[in-house]
Order: C-alpha cells, then sequence, then structure tokens
C-alpha cells in the first residue's frame, strides 16, 4: 500500500478504502497526541477520545464568551485542529468519488456524530472502476421475497406510490416512539432526539428504494418531508408545543438527512438492498430498546453556571437597593420572550437578612428564593425552592409536555456588586443551573442563551433605575 503524500493538498484524486482507512486511523492518532500533551502539558487540563465525540463543543462555539485560560483554550485547540480538518475533507473528497458517491456528502464531516458514519460508509464502499456508470439492476433481476414482495404489490412501479409508502409507514413510527420517550418513559435523550430523526430518514429511504433505487436528491427530500410531516404530526396531536419543535429542528433535520444518506447508499447497492426489510425492522426494534435503557440508566445532569456582567454608573449602595427588589418591568422586545419563553416582571422580598425569602415574579410564575448570604452591599446569594414552568408553549391545544417539569431546574442563584474605582459599580447576575435534555452540549446553547437574555433583562433593568436614582435632580 502506497499513500501519496500530495493526497493531501490536491483534489482530483481518488483514494481506496485501505489506505483511506489507515490514513484516517494516523492522522487520528497524531491528533491526537498532540490534543493530549498541549492539554496536559500546556493548560493543565484532562483529555480523551470521548472529547471528539461531541465537536465543536459548546466551548469552542463560545469562545469569545469564556473566561480568559478557558478562552485560550479553546481557541489552540481550533488552531491545533485546521490543518487535520483540511487533510480529513481533502481525503474524504477523494474516497467520495472513488466509491462514486455524490461530492456533496463532504458537508457530514463537519456533523458531529454523523461523521462517524461517513468514515463507515466510506469503508465499506467499494471503489468504482468509473464514476460515470451507473448500473442499477434491473426490476426482475432481483428475486424479492417477504416485504420486498408486498412492496412491489403495493407500489408497482409508481415511484409516487413509494414515496407516500414510505411516509405512511416511518412517519407513524416516529410519532409513536417520540411517544414512548417523551410521554411514556419521560426521557429527553440521545434515542428521543438523535436515534429517531435518524432512523426517520434512514428507513423512510430504504422504503422508498426498496425495489428499485431511487435518486439522490429524492431520497434527501423525502427524508425532509418526513421529518417535516412528522413534526405537524406532533403539533397536531398535541404531543409537543411549537417553541420545543422549532428548538429541536436544527437536530432533527441534521440527523434525518444523516439517516437519508445512509438509507440512500444501501438502497443502491442489490447486495445491501435485499436486506431492507430486515435493517428496518431491525431498526424499529432497536429504538425503542434504546429509550428503555436510557429511561434505566440516565446520568445525572451537571450542574452549570451561567454569568452575566454590566457596569452601572451608581454606586453599590444604590444599586443594592435594586438588587434585593426592583419595580415591575416593562414588556419584552426580545423575540425569545415573545415567542413564549417565560421572562421576569418583578422582584419583592419578605424580611431582611439571612432567612428573608425573595421572590421573582416571572410571567409563567414566582421563583422563590431563600437567602443564603447576605453582604450588603457587595454579595446576596440564594437557594431557589420553587419555580415555575420556563415556558408556555405554542399549541392548538393545552397542553404540558413532561419536559415542562423537572428538566430544566434553577438551583442557586447570586449578584455580586464590586465598587470600581471611578464611582461606577460592576454588577454580576449568576444562575446554577441543570438540565436533563440530551444530547446537553446541544441544549446547553439554548438554555445558556435563555438565561443570559434573562440577565441581561434584569440587569439592564436594575442599572437603568440605579443610574436613574444615582442622578442629581435639576
Amino acid at each position: 500500500m502506497n499513500v501519496n503524500p500530495s493526497f493531501l493538498w490536491t483534489w482530483n484524486r481518488t483514494i481506496d478504502r485501505l489506505p483511506y482507512l489507515v490514513t484516517g486511523i494516523a492522522l487520528f492518532v497524531v491528533k491526537f497526541c498532540i490534543d493530549w500533551t498541549v492539554a496536559t502539558a500546556f493548560y493543565g487540563r484532562s483529555w480523551s477520545v470521548l472529547n471528539y465525540l461531541i465537536w465543536p463543543n459548546e466551548n469552542t462555539l463560545r469562545a469569545l464568551d469564556l473566561s480568559y485560560p478557558d478562552r485560550w483554550f479553546a481557541l489552540t485547540m481550533v488552531v491545533i485542529s485546521l490543518p487535520f480538518v483540511w487533510s480529513g475533507v481533502i481525503l474524504t473528497i477523494h474516497r467520495l468519488r472513488a466509491a462514486d458517491l455524490p461530492l456533496g456528502l463532504v458537508l457530514l464531516f463537519f456533523v458531529p456524530l454523523v461523521n462517524f458514519l461517513l468514515f463507515l460508509v466510506l469503508i465499506v464502499e467499494p471503489t468504482r472502476a468509473t464514476a460515470s456508470k451507473r448500473i442499477e439492476p434491473p426490476l426482475d433481476a432481483a428475486h424479492p421475497r417477504g416485504l420486498r414482495r408486498a412492496h412491489r404489490r403495493l407500489t408497482g412501479e409508481s415511484s409516487g406510490r413509494s414515496a407516500a409508502l414510505a411516509l405512511a409507514f416511518s412517519v407513524p413510527l416516529t410519532v409513536v416512539g417520540v411517544i414512548v420517550s417523551a410521554q411514556v418513559l419521560g426521557v429527553y435523550g440521545f434515542g428521543l432526539f438523535l436515534g429517531a430523526p435518524f432512523a426517520l430518514g434512514m428507513c423512510s429511504v430504504m422504503i422508498y428504494g426498496m425495489d428499485r433505487p431511487q435518486p439522490f436528491g429524492r431520497c434527501v427530500s423525502l427524508a425532509m418531508a418526513a421529518t417535516v410531516l412528522a413534526g405537524v404530526a406532533i403539533l397536531a396531536f398535541a404531543i409537543e408545543g411549537l417553541i420545543c419543535l422549532l428548538m429541536a429542528s436544527p437536530i432533527a433535520f441534521t440527523l434525518s438527512f444523516g439517516g437519508a444518506v445512509i438509507g440512500y447508499t444501501i438502497q443502491r447497492r442489490p447486495w445491501l438492498s435485499d436486506h431492507s426489510g430486515s435493517l428496518v425492522l431491525a431498526i424499529v426494534l432497536a429504538l425503542p430498546a434504546l429509550m428503555a435503557a436510557e429511561y434505566v440508566y440516565e446520568p445525572e445532569a451537571d450542574l452549570r453556571v451561567v454569568r452575566t456582567e454590566v457596569i452601572v454608573d451608581a454606586s453599590p449602595e444604590t444599586v443594592w437597593e435594586f438588587v434585593v427588589s426592583f419595580p415591575a418591568l416593562p414588556e419584552p422586545d426580545d423575540w425569545l420572550f415573545r415567542a413564549g419563553v417565560a421572562y421576569p416582571q418583578r422582584a419583592e422580598i419578605q424580611g431582611s437578612g439571612v432567612g428573608a425569602v425573595r421572590h421573582c415574579v416571572f410571567s409563567t410564575g414566582v421563583f422563590v428564593e431563600p437567602i443564603e448570604i447576605w453582604e450588603p452591599p457587595s454579595l446576596m446569594r440564594f437557594r431557589v425552592t420553587e419555580q415555575p414552568e420556563p415556558m408556555h408553549e405554542w399549541s392548538p391545544y393545552s397542553i404540558h409536555p413532561p419536559h415542562l417539569d423537572h428538566y430544566l431546574v434553577s438551583r442557586q442563584g447570586q449578584f455580586l456588586l464590586e465598587r470600581l474605582p471611578d464611582g461606577r459599580t460592576r454588577l454580576e447576575g449568576a444562575t446554577w443551573y441543570s438540565n436533563r435534555m440530551w444530547p446537553a452540549p446541544y441544549w446547553r446553547l439554548w438554555s445558556d442563551h435563555i438565561i443570559q437574555s434573562i440577565h441581561r433583562r434584569v440587569l439592564t433593568h436594575i442599572r437603568e433605575l440605579s443610574e436613574a436614582r444615582q442622578r442629581p435632580v435639576d
């Protein structure tokens, strides 16, 4: 086996399966050694293979919002990754060309988890002698049995009927899977958010092309249509609200597309498509098993902190008064709050000092916050013993999905005031919370953004009140 190094910077080559596999493993080993050395020796951080399962991770995506050490660590790891990303893209393009697959599939290289499936497909897929000759078996070349025979009887030679059958089978099964995971088991995990959309895309395409291979564009279009129809059905049957469906849509469409690519690869290979029925049945059985396993072994959610700060042109003594309690805020203009996410309206307090109880009134109810640390005018910290729903769902019905209870949970909060040399005050708000929605890195992007928006609304209001109080009256 001879791998020409020029493969790593030229675009118009092809590469066979074994050289692709060996080169990919070699590059991964080299990258892991470099990453591990930099992380442990220069930054004093742990590093393992698990760090590559979700990339880019939340720290990478939010690199400029992190603390100074975390920011430089994340940016360093990104810079180290760039030459390896380039090499991976080039090698993947070579392999796609050799396997006579659409070069646009290289975009899956950047999709977490799906890129591992793409790597496996490119290892299994044989190299074609010529990319221009695609041989599809005639309709009568194979000897369909069982499900394939039934498929032919129902659809005949109609591509439209085959698509309708694929949708009629895959969409209801996906909706049932969502009901089992969310409503019955109360698990919002990998099976629901990753397994279900991936299975939907893969199964719909395999059923669509069970009797004869279908073009790539039609396969992807069918998978996207199946994803939209599943979302409409979930909304119509009062299973979830529109806001949560919109939040889940990026990961759902991405995974459905990945499943469609795998399904397309299977249905265009006679030696694989003969087993399409068995593969669909295996997926239908495996998905509920995955959801049940998550129900039994659901991991504990990590405690996470979000911090936001503003500079107030007023003394800490003035700011402290409005930290303890503040009057009603104007109605929000932020699209997130107008869409139904809970937002703060006012704050009240009963008593003073440690043991006092603060009530922060939100649009969906009241946060009950017993004071634990009271150090005026510098620090106030409180526990959260009761909290309202995190949002009002948009739905034609009155619904209460399980994720509104005990999934996004505030544990503790604080206000920290620092007197600046010029007489102003640095005001920091912090919230400690946990989120049981999985995959955690994806849903943390949403929950962090929501909490940051809540912080900014409160801190901006406190700043305006404090500066108005501090400003001398003419």
